[in-house]
Formats: C-alpha cells, structure tokens, sequence
C-alpha cells in the first residue's frame, strides 16, 4: 500500500452526530498521523453494543459529533514520526485497551493488569493523545474521536500503543472480532478468573460476550456451564458451545440465584459472569457464587449513575466480587497470540458472524440487525 503521509484524506465515514440520531454517513476528511499516531485503511469493522450503549446516550463520556466504533481489522497506511512498532502495509487491530509497553508504566509491567493509562485522560476526551482531533467534516469542523479508534470510516488515526500488529495472512474480516467482545468474554475466564478443570459456571447474559465466555469456560474444562438468558432462541447456540444448563430467569417461581444455588447445585457456581450490565443481574450473579470461594465477574457495562449492591454477608461468607476489562488480554502482546490461536484452529470464531454487510453505510443496516435480537455479530466490509 503506497504512503501517503503528510497529505489529507478524504473519505467516508458514519458520522454520530448527536445521541438518539441515526449516524450519517458523510465526506470527512482525515488528518495525517502525527508523533506516535499511525492513520489506518480500514477493512472490516464489527458493531459492538458498547456503540449502540454510547449512540443511545448512555455513556457518560459520549461525546458529539463523533465517529463509533472500536471492533476492526486494519491496514497501515501511514505513521507519525517516531513510530517504529508498526510501519506501512502491516495488518493491525485498533485496541481501546492500549499497551504502552514502558517500563515506567507500573500496569503495563505488572501480570496483574492491563490497564495502561498513558493516553486515558485524551482518550476520554474523544481526543488524540496532543489534546487535538484528525477528523474534519465537509465545514472543516472538528469531529471528535471514539475509543481511540472511530473505526466506522474508511481511514481513521490511532496512537501507536493501541496497534496490535498481527499475521498478515489473517483474515481481517475475522480477525476485527478480537478487538473487543471476543477477546473480553474469552479473557475473562482464562485471565481474570483463571477458571480450572471442572469448575462450574453460570454466564448470565448470552450475547456475543456471553458465548464467548461459555466458549472459554468449555476450553478450560468447566464440568458445568449454565447460560441463564430471558431469550430463549439463543439456548441452541449456548449448548453447541459448551452449556450444560440453560435457564429463561422469567420462567421461575424463585429469584433466580436461589435456583442456582439450592436446585441446581448445593451451595453455588464456583465462577459466575454478568455479560448484562444491569445492575440487578450482576447482584443475581454475585448471589448465585459459591459459598466460601465463589468468584463473580462483572463484564457488562452499566448505565451511567447505575450502582451495584449486596448484603454484606454475601461477601462475608467468601464471595469475591471482581470485573475485568477487555478480558485482561495486555493488548499489543496478546492480541496476536489470539489471531495466531484462531488460524491454527484452536479458537473457533465464525459462528459469532451472523450478518456481513458492505460499504460504510452498511453501518446502519449493522445496527438494525444488532437490535432484532437475531445478531451476534455483524461485520460491515469496507
């Protein structure tokens, strides 16, 4: 691919213009990467809730005008003086997670985290790590950044420390799947819990993130994998997977932690996952855990102002209530591990694709399919 830094590009892009609004597609124009920053073309782009939850307006740090989505397989196209990890034609993975890699960075050196917080405050802000943009709409005004990726344009600028340089001889449309969701539900059991042979697990909320989890958890050689959903379609695929159990918590006489933990089992699953974000759930899931080891593990992202609550005692009597982010997977390091694990064939990803749409206004088209409830994930080819 022919460089072309330093110059502006123009392309398309699904551009949020304000939450509850339907994204536009329109003509930006795309900056080139300054110091540290890498400009990507961008291949394939999967639609993750975490976009709808911001589009929704229920993300306190959705800002607008902005570009979404953070779920991608890219192509180098350009970078910014000093970077040396990634150069032109590689294939890369935009991670909302970055690794920074110093060995000043206490999280990027400690096995305990992967929360690197080099470029967290900008990030935040919707903006590059300098505190400035590199989109412009068609009135040369400022379009602010998502994630650190705002992967729904055709060409997009990330920081350095949020590339993961994989295969080139991966499947991009594949791969972008390991950008977030994937990555998280599988991390949160071999990372975060650390889920042994014969454990038992209950995943609540089977999702894309929940299926992912029950995938893992049946890698890991859980014994017991019960997938709780009030949607009962998604029961056959929770089963192809790995599930045991399946449970609609709406067909039950009891809360469904009591189910759990008294019928299903005697004292509680050994690992329990939130892949909801609703509060009430993740207290479901807490309450469902073994009594006097049982570990709970928030992935699901609540609603700004939401809070998580429990009688102390559940906690008293051994619960450990726990979160993760991106799965704890260090970001540049792991993921290429993951895409190496999935052309060995070794981690089975296709079933999470159920819809494939092409060109960046398919986006819509992406979001329509999100919401029927019948979609996992739903990849837009550029």
């Amino acid at each position: 691919m022919s460089s072309t830094v330093g110059l502006p590009i123009k392309c398309k892009a699904m551009v949020a213009r304000a939450p509850k609004v339907p994204m536009v597609e329109e003509e930006i124009t795309v900056m080139p990467p300054k110091a540290g920053e890498v400009r990507v073309k961008v291949i394939a782009n999967a639609l993750c809730h975490t976009d709808i939850y911001t589009l929704d307006g229920h993300d306190p740090e959705g800002l607008f005008p902005c570009i979404l989505g953070h779920e991608a397989g890219c192509i180098v196209e350009s970078i910014g003086e000093g970077v040396t990890s990634v150069k032109i034609g590689d294939h890369v993975i935009p991670c909302y997670t970055p690794q920074c890699c110093e060995t000043s960075c206490v999280f990027c050196q400690s096995p305990k985290s992967n929360l690197c917080p080099a470029i967290r405050s900008t990030q935040g802000q919707g903006l590059m790590p300098d505190g400035t943009v590199r989109f412009k709409d068609s009135e040369g005004k400022d379009i602010f950044h998502f994630m650190g990726c705002s992967t729904m344009s055709e060409y997009t600028v990330i920081a350095e420390i949020s590339c993961a340089k994989i295969n080139p001889k991966a499947d991009l449309k594949k791969a972008c799947l390991f950008g977030c969701g994937i990555s998280t539900g599988l991390g949160a059991v071999w990372n975060t819990c650390k889920v042994e042979t014969n454990s038992t697990v209950a995943v609540f909320g089977i999702g894309a993130v929940g299926l992912a989890v029950i995938q893992g958890a049946q890698m890991a050689g859980a014994s017991k994998i019960i997938a709780i959903d009030i949607n009962k379609d998604k029961f056959e695929m929770a089963k192809k997977l790995g599930a045991t159990d399946c449970v609609d918590p709406t067909s039950l006489d009891i809360p469904v932690q009591k189910h759990i933990a008294g019928i299903m089992t005697d004292w509680g699953v050994d690992y329990s996952f939130d892949c909801t974000g609703n509060v009430n759930v993740m207290r479901s899931a807490l309450e469902c855990a073994h009594r006097g080891w049982g570990v709970s593990c928030v992935i699901g992202v609540a609603a700004s102002g939401h809070e998580i609550s429990t009688r102390p005692f559940q906690l008293v009597t051994g619960r450990v209530w726990k979160g993760t982010a991106f799965g704890g997977f260090k970001s540049r390091t792991d993921v290429p591990k993951l895409v190496e694990r999935m052309m060995n064939g070794n981690i089975n990803i296709d079933h999470f694709i159920t819809h494939n749409f092409d060109g960046v206004l398919g986006t819509n088209q992406a979001v329509e399919a999100l919401h029927s409830g019948e979609c996992l994930r739903a990849v837009v080819n550029y």
